[in-house]
């Protein structure tokens, strides 16, 4: 026997759709046209209407919020995967190429963020860095990169990258560009050539 369209497990599940769609729309619109985009048109792409948007998300910060949080728990994920590639150094790289397009896409919410009162279990820089660390660890016992290489240098490097790309024509272009320079320094450095 099947739920009711009114069941609470049904409306439970309708209301989870509704915010996966939300903040997948949101994440596309932000990535568009900066934190400021328009909620209207983020409620539109996620196929709802605006009280489905402020009832799931009370102010635009709790929506960035949740947008870098998806964000977030996506690059992290995606770390995990790269732990059993066959080659230890590219998947590093592959990952800080992931680390610089998403510091491009979020770039603007920190400073909307500024003021909000996040959920103090939610720690961005340390569940990045500590995704960072492990797979440079790997890397570091692989020996593709050198051992007196820290976690801090490498998310330096990807930031210092973001920022140096972020007003350029075709940011995300340029950034993967250096990235690329970058990683073949890096990875060299553990075989000294």
């Amino acid at each position: 026997m099947g739920e009711s369209p009114d069941s609470p497990g049904r409306q439970r599940a309708d209301a989870r759709r509704n915010r996966d769609r939300l903040v997948a729309a949101a994440s596309t619109v932000i990535a568009e046209a900066g934190a400021a985009a328009s909620l209207e048109e983020i409620a539109r792409r996620a196929g709802v209407g605006s009280a489905t948007l402020h009832r799931h998300f009370p102010s635009r910060a709790q929506l960035l919020e949740a947008v870098l949080r998806d964000r977030v728990a996506t690059l992290c994920g995606r770390a995990k995967e790269l732990l059993t590639a066959p080659s230890a150094g590219k998947a590093l790289v592959t990952w800080l190429r992931d680390v610089v397009a998403h510091a491009a896409t979020t770039r603007a919410l920190g400073p909307a963020l500024a003021g909000h009162e996040s959920d103090p279990e939610f720690s961005p820089h340390t569940m990045i860095r500590d995704a960072a660390q492990h797979l440079l660890v790997r890397a570091q016992e692989e020996g593709s990169v050198a051992t007196n290489v820290t976690v801090d240098d490498v998310l330096q490097l990807t930031n210092g990258i973001a920022l140096a790309t972020e007003s350029l024509p075709e940011p995300a272009q340029r950034a993967d560009t250096l990235i690329a320079l970058a990683a073949e320094g890096l990875l060299r450095s553990a075989t000294g050539n």
